[in-house]
This record gives C-alpha cells, structure tokens and sequence, in this order.
C-alpha cells in the first residue's frame, strides 16, 4: 500500500505526547455510549487512535474485549500505564487482520489520514471485521454541506493534517471505498484540547454486512 500517514502528523503527536494528552477531556467520547450498546457483551473491539487510553478504559470496564492501537509509540506507551496492559503501535496501514473483530472505534484519528489514501484504509478495517462487524469514526468537518465557509484539506497551526469532509463527502467515501451499509451520518459542534475554539464535525456508524 502507499503511504497512508503524515509523518509531521505523527511527529507532533510523538514530540507533544504528554502536553498533548493532559490538554485532553477525561470524559470519555460523547458518541461512546450510543455505539457500545449497538455490541452484544463482551464483544472484541478494535480501537484506532487510542490516545491516552480514556475510551479503552471505559470500554474494558464495560466488560468488553479492547484492542487499543496508536501509530505514535509515545502515546502508546501512556495509554498503557493508564491500562495497565499493553497498547499496540500500529498505524491504520499497517492493519492486516481479517474477520477478527466484532467493531473498530476511531475516535478522532482517521481525519489524519491523506483524503485520497482514507478508503485503503476503510477497505483495511472493513476486512478486519467479522461480518456484522460495526464501525464508528468522527472527523474534523470541512463545514456542513450548505456552509458557506468551507475548509479544503490541510494543516493546522500545529503542522497537523486534516483530510476535513462535509457530511456529504464522508459518507460518499464510504460508499465508494467499500460494502458498507451506513447506518447513522451526522454534523456537530466540538472543540476542546488544543482546539481551544468549537468547530464542525461529522460523524459516521456504518456496518460491514453479513
């Protein structure tokens, strides 16, 4: 596969990791609740982008069985003191399971990923899920579909790159990069972090068929 990261993307993440992370809301993600209890209990899960480790704990804590990845070894590593187990390094492009879990959480990760190499990736997680299988991923917005202001893809002040997508795009994405049945599509207002300011987002839960 082609290149499918940024690597100043990555480097800001390694270079910032603990400033970073303590910038963060401990609350755990607010569309976490509504997507676990789409799973039956126990269910594997497969998280992308773990961060600090706030979602994992939460969704271990509900007795489900978590898999927490992050491409940045630095950030892994703080995960893991915050789990006490292990955190896998592993970028998007480097997923090569098949059929071997019952959702992946992408919380605030994959609006890294170059927009033209993002369904590599899709196809990647649609692969390593069972069929059935759910997946959940949020994404810094380019604007919502009649905006007037509208953001192409880019860098931030922090030199990190956004692939930011209207609602519209996103879900065209999907279609397009793989079977996926799309469940929920949504725009909304966040912020928060190094975000000091509340921005556009879109979120998406689709299924992987079967």
């Amino acid at each position: 596969m082609p290149t499918a990261y940024d690597p100043e993307t990555l480097d800001f993440y390694a270079t910032s990791a603990e400033p970073y992370l303590a910038s963060r809301p401990d609350s755990v993600s607010r569309h976490l609740p509504e997507f676990l209890a789409q799973l039956s209990p126990g269910a594997s899960i497969l998280e992308l982008g773990c961060g600090g480790g706030r979602d994992a704990a939460a969704m271990m804590a509900a007795g489900f069985e978590v898999d927490p990845t992050d491409g940045v070894a630095e950030i892994a590593q703080l995960a893991a003191e915050r789990l006490g187990s292990d955190a896998r390094v592993m970028r998007f492009d480097q997923l090569d399971a098949c059929e071997t879990y019952d959702a992946v959480w992408a919380n605030a990760s994959l609006h890294h990923v170059p927009r033209h190499q993002l369904p590599a990736i899709l196809q990647l997680i649609f692969t390593a899920l069972k069929p059935g299988g759910l997946h959940f991923a949020n994404y810094k917005a380019a604007g919502s579909d009649k905006a007037k202001d509208t953001r192409t893809p880019g860098r931030d002040s922090h030199a990190r790159y956004y692939n930011y997508m209207s609602q519209t795009e996103m879900s065209d994405l999907y279609k397009t990069a793989a079977d996926w049945q799309i469940l929920s599509a949504l725009d909304y207002m966040g912020g928060g972090g190094f975000e000091s300011q509340v921005s556009p987002w879109v979120a998406i839960t689709v299924r992987k068929p079967g």
